[in-house]
């Protein structure tokens, strides 16, 4: 099969969202893990990443060196976070096929994502990056112009703009690569945030949702199916409640409801969820969300929540 596999930027750093190099180079290499067996398999792989954390931490440092240097935009960033999680899932997943006697082809793509100038995204910032700070914190930056908001139980967390991914502008070159046998990771962080204007293209400040750019590189490259890992191992319904109860198998009728109610958190697993859907809606194929530990359990339909185009069969009473 060919699979998109998105790996979560929150998924890979520590419990406070510190993303320390070590916290991110012990998530990835766990995640090849199950990845690795994927290739074996004989799979066709395209890997892309969150990086809210990452780029949240490079956002940090801008304003605390604006002084001595000039800060760079958030298009920017995108990008080296693109380059720099991607040398990080290169190394792993070499190294994993390499201790198996498997040779690893691998390859990283600086990929751009198509935005309407005109997206209302970029009016209200709705994208959550970065760390969680103190109230005191967050008001102190917000007098430079941020957008924070706070995340009960956990603290406060910068919003920014967050336009529609429409096309990503190097599936052709994701494509080339599959078809000479790469493991390719490409529209890391949904991809950096693109514009065209006049004939030419620009990158823009905002962040594009890496759940929604996943099931669009699903669909724009003919995946059999999506897979988004995260920090957990499925949907939870009623999460935080003590009716919470994990989705597993669930058609797409039903996930829209569920979401329609009101689920699914907006600023964590609402949007996985919505991706999951649209690519089902889209392709007819199936979509799954699980954690990094569980993709290879995920694809063959053990493991995560399920989503599916067609209603799923009634159960056979017990005799």
């Amino acid at each position: 099969m060919r699979l998109v596999i998105a790996l979560g930027g929150n998924a890979m750093t520590s419990p406070d969202g510190s993303a320390r190099p070590e916290d991110q180079r012990a998530a990835i290499v766990e995640a090849m893990r199950s990845v690795a067996d994927l290739v074996e398999a004989g799979h066709e792989i395209v890997l892309t990443h969150g990086n809210g954390p990452q780029v949240g931490n490079l956002l940090l440092k801008n304003e605390l060196a604006a002084a001595v240097v000039p800060p760079v935009p958030l298009d920017w960033c995108v990008a080296q976070t693109q380059a720099t999680i991607g040398r990080l899932v290169l190394d792993a997943l070499d190294d994993e096929l390499a201790g198996r006697g498997h040779e690893s082809r691998t390859a990283v793509v600086v990929t751009r994502t198509l935005v309407d100038a005109d997206d209302p995204g970029f009016l209200v910032p709705s994208k959550p990056i970065g760390r969680y700070a103190s109230a005191e914190e967050a008001a102190a930056m917000r007098v430079h112009g941020q957008h924070w908001t706070e995340v009960p139980g956990r603290g406060w967390r910068r919003s920014v703009a967050s336009p529609e991914p429409r096309v990503i502008l190097e599936v052709g070159t994701a494509r080339s690569l599959l078809a000479d046998g790469y493991v390719v990771v490409c529209a890391g962080g949904g991809g950096i945030p693109t514009v065209r204007e006049d004939g030419r293209y620009a990158g823009v400040e905002a962040v594009i949702d890496k759940d929604l750019t996943a099931a669009l590189l699903a669909a724009q490259i003919d995946a059999d199916q999506l897979v988004i890992a995260t920090d957990v191992e499925a949907a939870v319904v009623g999460f935080g409640t003590p009716d919470a109860q994990p989705l597993g198998a669930v058609d797409l009728a039903e996930v829209r409801r569920l979401a329609t109610t009101g689920a699914f958190a907006a600023g964590s697993m609402g949007p996985k969820v919505e991706a999951v859907a649209r690519f089902v809606e889209h392709t007819g194929r199936p979509g799954t969300i699980t954690s990094l530990a569980r993709i290879a359990d995920a694809v063959a339909g053990q493991a995560g929540t399920r989503v599916v185009a067609a209603s799923l069969p009634t159960p056979e009473p017990a005799p």
